[in-house]
């Protein structure tokens, strides 16, 4: 090649091509550490690859999720604390696809940003790493974008991809009949939805969010970004236990909308709100801006991450398998006729 400068590179343009090559150096012993039975490459090439046969399936169907974590990024890039955005990124996706009975196999990432800064990158993907080692699911690749102009200074996106698998024939939701029992698995907040809100309750508040928390420990911002709860784990040992019938991954629309996604048509439940204490977070929430308990319900998960709909004979041992993963169930209602979510008690 000619030695003659050509002026303007990319580097001037903004995109710095060496930063990506030291962040992949960088995420690589992360990335190693989710490997699972199938994955058959690391990350540097221009695909991942993974062996279903490796894994243990026999006649495996596919089941493919994908989200991002919406304006809870806002406050992670506007607190710099981008530890574990990452796991939220990997629970979006992982817990819906449980919700179909497909175990998570691997999971890629999109991370995107006007000007890639190593250290926040590496954080954010070691984040990603974290959520998948916990819900067994391998990194196996993703896309580093470095793209100036697009974004602010400091602002970036993500998005996840996941692909899970199941044995041909188990399928969820399957067998919801009328009588089923709801059970209730318990959120750690606020998770990743519902913080165009969320932001605007605070912005009435006064508060900065460095200020303490009105409901927790930590400051704010802190609080506000405790990680979504991943329900992997203990959702597939109670599927595998036998009697669960359908799952309901409670994110935007609430119970509300999400748990008759998993009813047949003609069906739906009876939920008793006093089933639960509301957590501090949705108190402070709900009273500080004046909402509803109807929005509530429409638009947090309020207490309530994760429903299973299982058989009523079934109710008592699954609970037993779902406590000694370490779970909190709490028995919401029942599966009753009627299309919709019909609510006894009070929320707040």
């Amino acid at each position: 090649m000619s030695d003659k400068k050509n002026g303007l590179t990319y580097a001037d343009a903004g995109v710095d091509i060496d930063a990506g090559n030291a962040l992949i150096d960088r995420i690589k012993p992360a990335a190693k550490r989710t490997n699972r039975s199938g994955v058959m490459a690391g990350l540097g090439g221009f695909g991942g690859l993974f062996d279903l046969k490796a894994a243990g399936y026999t006649d495996p169907i596919l089941v493919a999720a994908t989200d991002g974590v919406g304006t809870k990024l806002r406050i992670a890039i506007d607190t710099g604390l981008v530890d574990t955005i990452g796991i939220d990124l990997v629970a979006m996706c992982v817990n819906d696809l449980i919700c179909q009975g497909a175990e998570p196999l691997f999971f890629l990432d999109y991370f995107a940003t006007g000007k890639l800064e190593l250290d926040q990158a590496t954080a954010i993907i070691n984040g990603i790493a974290a959520g998948c080692e916990a819900s067994g699911c391998a990194l196996i690749g993703g896309e580093t974008a470095e793209m100036p102009g697009m974004y602010s200074e400091g602002d970036f996106d993500l998005a996840g991809f996941a692909v899970g698998a199941m044995e041909r024939g188990t399928a969820l939701p399957d067998g919801v009949v009328e009588g089923d029992v709801v059970l209730g698995l318990t959120s750690n907040g606020v998770h990743s939805n519902g913080y165009s809100l969320v932001r605007a309750v605070v912005a009435q508040s006064g508060l900065d969010w460095a200020d303490g928390s009105p409901f927790g420990d930590g400051s704010l911002g802190e609080a506000l970004l405790a990680p979504t709860r991943l329900y992997v784990k203990q959702a597939l040992e109670a599927i595998r236990a036998g009697g669960v019938h359908g799952l309901a991954h409670i994110t935007g629309g609430g119970l509300t909308e999400n748990l008759p996604r998993v009813m047949p048509e003609g069906l739906g439940a009876d939920i008793n709100l006093n089933a639960w204490e509301l957590p501090p977070v949705f108190k402070w929430l709900s009273q500080t801006a004046g909402i509803s308990e109807a929005e509530m319900l429409k638009t947090f998960n309020s207490g309530i991450g994760m429903v299973l709909v299982v058989a009523a004979d079934r109710a008592a041992a699954l609970t037993q398998v779902l406590q000694a993963a370490g779970e909190v169930v709490v028995p919401l209602g029942t599966v009753t006729s009627g299309e919709g979510v019909r609510y006894t008690g009070a929320l707040v």
